[in-house]
């Protein structure tokens, strides 16, 4: 099958229950998107916020709690949270890629400590947080077995060992101050081909059709472990024409949207997966506004999205929701924006009203076609 840009949008945005809220628990929601972005605490709530029907925080707080629902180290070396059912193959996908990008990274070879050593180290560090610990705990440990302050070492192993963050408290979870606890869960598949047939799979049902290029940019594993467990999967899997004639992947009997498919306004938060999800990213960002909401030090902004696509950025002010419109935006869409910025207001109000104000430096010369403050 040929599919347009639009096609691609609108499933996309189906996936990730962005066409319309779902009355689903926080749960299956995470599993329906495969992993919500986890880099700055408030995101994970603002993602459920913006997918489920009458999303309640405290539910999120909980499946956290009991570890229903995990945050680690995982996709594109970053944060995320993760169904728990899913974490053992993920982290089994993708545990090679974790090693290397810190193992061979000069900050921790610097140390003049061995692959061997860091793999004997941690084994004592599961065995030490068998209950949660914090990073100064941990170090501390490593310092005292080393007999040096080698901090580079915890930097390394934190990333790839198999560690999930344990809740410490706070509006959204997790404090500045993070909490480690080891996982001896078993790896569900245990081999890895298998496990990164898993990973693909779970990424098609959440945002395919797409290409290998786009698993290799999810993922950051390499193109070539891409195509060899996509070849692997060849017999379960579609194949479709995207733009440009990109051969695409995805599940059979997955949701295609017709392109006309009405697509609600939606305030993202930082660093919401659709935003990061391809190797092409105009799925969602026009090519012109990637380098206003994709900043230079890595940080992607909280983002308006208008008929599936990014339109500006916004930020919470002590009035309301500032928004800042790339381009002349319908008044049709600034009423679902305002009705948006209510609803964002409120939810605000009990755990944090003004989210990501460290990261004030990026409205200094946001360019504007328009901006409005959203009032509650």
């Amino acid at each position: 099958m040929k599919l347009t840009a639009r096609q691609l949008n609108r499933a996309t945005l189906a996936r990730q229950l962005l066409l319309r809220r779902e009355p689903l628990g926080v749960v299956e929601a995470v599993h329906r998107v495969v992993a919500l972005q986890a880099q700055e605490a408030p995101s994970p709530y603002l993602a459920l916020w913006n997918r489920i029907a009458d999303f309640d925080p405290a539910d999120l707080d909980a499946a956290l709690a009991s570890h229903a629902l995990v945050k680690a180290t995982l996709i594109r070396i970053t944060l995320h949270v993760v169904d728990a059912a899913d974490y053992p193959a993920f982290h089994a996908a993708m545990v090679r890629t974790l090693r290397a990008a810190r193992l061979g990274d000069r900050r921790f070879t610097a140390t003049g400590l061995s692959v061997a050593d860091a793999d004997a180290l941690l084994e004592h560090v599961l065995e030490f947080a068998a209950q949660a610990r914090t990073s100064a705990e941990v170090q501390a440990m490593l310092n005292a077995r080393l007999g040096a302050t080698q901090p580079r070492v915890w930097w390394a192993l934190r990333t790839f060992a198999p560690l999930v963050h344990a809740p410490t408290g706070g509006p959204w979870s997790f404090g500045l101050r993070p909490s480690y606890v080891s996982t001896r869960a078993p790896a569900v598949p245990a081999d890895r081909d298998e496990s990164l047939r898993h990973l693909i799979r779970r990424f098609l049902a959440g945002f395919g059709p797409a290409s290998a290029a786009d698993i290799g940019r999810f993922t950051l594993l390499a193109r070539s472990t891409a195509r060899a467990a996509l070849t692997a999967l060849a017999g379960e899997l579609d194949r479709h024409e995207g733009p440009g004639g990109t051969e695409l992947f995805d599940l059979p009997g997955a949701p295609l949207p017709a392109e006309d498919t009405p697509c609600p306004a939606r305030l993202l938060g930082m660093w919401d997966s659709i935003l990061l999800a391809y190797a092409d990213r105009t799925r969602t960002t026009p090519l012109e506004y990637r380098p206003l909401i994709l900043r230079r030090n890595g940080d992607v902004l909280p983002t308006v999205l208008v008929d599936g696509h990014v339109a500006g950025v916004w930020r919470p002010v002590a009035a309301g929701i500032e928004v800042t419109a790339f381009r002349p935006l319908p008044e049709q869409a600034w009423e679902e924006l305002a009705e948006q910025a209510r609803s964002l207001v409120s939810f605000l109000a009990g755990r944090e009203p003004l989210i990501y104000r460290r990261h004030a430096n990026w409205w200094a010369a946001m360019p504007s076609a328009e901006l409005r403050v959203l009032s509650a």
